[in-house]
């Protein structure tokens, strides 16, 4: 490069990767904001869908509570009227109290006096699907009632006495409470959350806005119910903005869902800027770029000049180097006349790759074939490929190679050679050197490395996944406890103070479980049950103490021999049921466990058996909310591939969950056995 200005390069070629690195920060940041804002939505919506179907079920556990009021034994219609009037005093949100007959027709109403003409119950749907189900329902929003003045959501439960649906309960309930939920949510400002009924009409909306309950959602909206039950989809709002919504179906509610939308301009404008901050630093780099090039072109070719006469000089400087390095190593040289199809070499030479001759010093003269020959046959044709190669390209080349003259296993070598001007088509003038030292110290080393790799790989495997069976239960159990402890808190669970006091003094005592198990985990990898009890008991004990713990039914049932396990499969499986105890606390919402354990001849088998929620196998994890449930099956089966276990999951959504585990066992005996 001239001496007029090296300074001003230099600074383009800097500015370029400064200026496409700001440009691709820029973006990265807007879109990981983007994506924020996404992930924001959807753990809101799931927090509001939670908290609505908890309202919806507190709300139809009352109802059923009155539905089964002794007065409706007989009926005594009298009493009931009065009893329901004092039930619905108690609860705010209640507009009236109806009783319906199983033909639909009202029998009692608490916005009429008792005895007075009724008519027909409103709403027939889901009063029929209770006639038919016998099971608690939700229905929709209504219009504007002509007595009310108000848009109310129907819940209704069967009068069962006896096996039979006698008749059916209702209770008109307001809305308020599913709005209050839905604006204590923290919804950023200028975001849109929506409740909606299964027919896609508002029950309650963030923007506190009471003239729109009862009415159509927007067409985005019914379009998103009628076409899913969870997920994304762009849309306009009843106000017209233009927004991307993360909605859910909530269970338990009859269809409702919850919908919150986040407007396009705030959530792609910093994106879409990003871009063109991108776009711009890249116009720029590529001005610099062409400027650059400009300002370098008319110097490269006088410096490739410049360097491919320093390249020559330093290749004959180096040859003379090497001839004195061969004189004075333990190295045999070599020339191949490829014309004559011939190899000449030192005495060193021949004496490495035991060749035929006298030995007598001097070099020593053989044919192609011979010489190839003394070559291991797996690496006679990458010998000769280099060769040729060589003599193509005019390059050096290097190959290790193995001979099988010897006796003994084979050997290793090093050939490196450059192609000479010769007659009848050239030469190749190369060397030879002994590196079986070398190669066995490689193989050794790669294999200790491996060794130890798999070593420490093993510990690190072994602590992640104890650490994680010993304190899952209490942490998830921890867990449970606030999270019941805030719904006391905040006046939903109705527990006294003395109760809290209770609580938050199991809370402590469970943390210092936790610390102890910690500490026991640190110190001792293997629980100590499997080698005081044996499997069979330790597996009942933590099935005991499991059930009196979170108030979950868990039996272990033992079937076959309980001679011991090896060490690794019994471990192994302890670890497998603590691992599907926490699973079935964490995500299965079940009422019974059962454990049963199978030794057979050739193996063990064991089945873990849950009727909790189950899942559907089939869908991504990525696509379910509360995906991280699959990791424990993850680590399950790689405890179990470690010892040669596999692991069957059958589980469909509402069935529950069953785990089949099989573990073979090598029977043969050893000869120490046999001893």
């Amino acid at each position: 490069m001239s001496r007029s200005g090296p300074l001003l390069p230099l600074v383009m070629a800097a500015s370029i990767p400064v200026l496409l690195f700001g440009g691709w920060t820029a973006y990265r940041s807007a879109d990981d904001q983007r994506k924020a804002a996404l992930h924001t939505a959807g753990e809101t919506v799931a927090l509001v869908g939670e908290r609505v179907t908890a309202e919806m079920t507190d709300q139809i556990r009352v109802l059923e509570t009155l539905a089964a009021s002794v007065a409706l034994d007989g009926p005594d219609l009298p009493a009931f009227y009065r009893e329901a009037q004092r039930v619905a005093a108690a609860h705010p949100l209640w507009h009236t109290v109806e009783l319906d007959d199983p033909a639909g027709e009202q029998v009692l109403n608490l916005l009429r006096p008792l005895g007075a003409p009724l008519g027909p119950t409103a709403d027939r749907d889901t009063f029929d699907a209770v006639v038919r189900d016998r099971s608690p329902a939700v229905g929709g929003i209504g219009p504007v009632g002509p007595v009310s003045g108000r848009s109310l959501v129907a819940l209704r439960v069967p009068v069962l006495r006896d096996g039979a649906s006698r008749a059916v309960l209702t209770v008109a309930l307001q809305p308020d409470a599913v709005g209050d939920i839905l604006r204590k949510a923290g919804i950023p400002e200028g975001w849109v959350g929506a409740v909606v009924d299964r027919s896609g009409r508002l029950v309650a909306r963030s923007l506190d806005d009471a003239a729109m309950v009862g009415l159509p959602a927007s067409a985005s909206v019914r379009g998103a119910i009628a076409t899913g039950t969870q997920g994304f989809y762009r849309g306009t709002t009843r106000d017209g903005v233009p927004v991307e919504t993360v909605f859910a179906t909530l269970p338990a509610t009859g269809g409702w869902s919850v919908h919150l939308g986040i407007p396009r301009q705030a959530l792609d404008g910093p994106v879409r800027h990003a871009l063109y901050a991108v776009a711009a630093a890249v116009a720029v780099s590529l001005t610099l770029a062409a400027a650059l090039v400009t300002t370098l072109a008319r110097d490269l070719a006088l410096s490739r000049r410049r360097e491919s006469n320093r390249a020559a000089a330093a290749l004959e400087a180096s040859e003379e180097r090497a001839a004195l390095a061969v004189a004075a190593a333990d190295l045999g040289t070599w020339r191949w006349d490829v014309g004559r199809d011939r190899v000449t070499g030192s005495e060193r030479c021949r004496s490495l790759l035991d060749l035929p001759g006298s030995g007598a010093g001097g070099e020593a003269v053989w044919s192609a074939r011979v010489f190839l020959d003394a070559v291991h046959p797996d690496d006679r044709d990458a010998l000769r490929a280099a060769a040729q190669g060589c003599l193509d390209t005019e390059e050096t080349f290097e190959v290790d190679f193995r001979t099988v003259t010897a006796p003994g296993p084979p050997r290793w070598f090093h050939a490196r050679g450059r192609a000479a001007p010769g007659p009848g088509g050239g030469e190749i003038h190369g060397i030879v050197a002994d590196i079986g030292g070398q190669k066995r110290a490689e193989t050794e080393r790669s294999d200790l490395l491996r060794r130890l790799g798999a070593a420490q790989e093993d510990v690190q495997r072994r602590i992640a996944h104890d650490l994680h069976d010993q304190v899952g239960q209490h942490v998830t159990g921890l867990s449970l406890g606030l999270k019941g402890l805030e719904r006391a808190l905040d006046g939903s669970g109705g527990a006294p103070g003395a109760d809290l006091g209770e609580r938050v003094r199991w809370l402590q005592e469970l943390t210092g479980t936790i610390g102890r198990d910690l500490h026991r985990v640190a110190s001792d990898l293997r629980p100590t049950a499997l080698d005081d009890l044996g499997l069979p008991r330790a597996l009942a004990a933590l099935a005991a103490d499991w059930s009196s713990r979170y108030d979950v039914d868990a039996d272990v049932q033992v079937i076959g021999s309980e001679d011991r396990l090896p060490e690794e499969v019994a471990t192994a499986i302890y670890r497998v049921v603590q691992e599907a105890l926490t699973n079935v606390l964490k995500h299965a919402r079940a009422r019974t466990v059962s454990v049963v354990l199978d030794r057979r001849p050739r193996g063990v088998r064991l089945v873990i058996e849950d009727d909790g929620a189950g899942f559907d196998p089939d869908v991504p994890a990525s696509t379910v909310p509360g995906a991280r449930r699959r990791l424990g099956l993850l680590g399950m089966r790689e405890r179990l591939n470690q010892i040669g276990g596999t692991l069957t999951v059958e589980t469909s959504p509402g069935a529950g969950t069953t785990l089949f585990v099989t573990i073979p066992l090598d029977l043969e005996p050893t000869a120490k056995d046999a001893a």
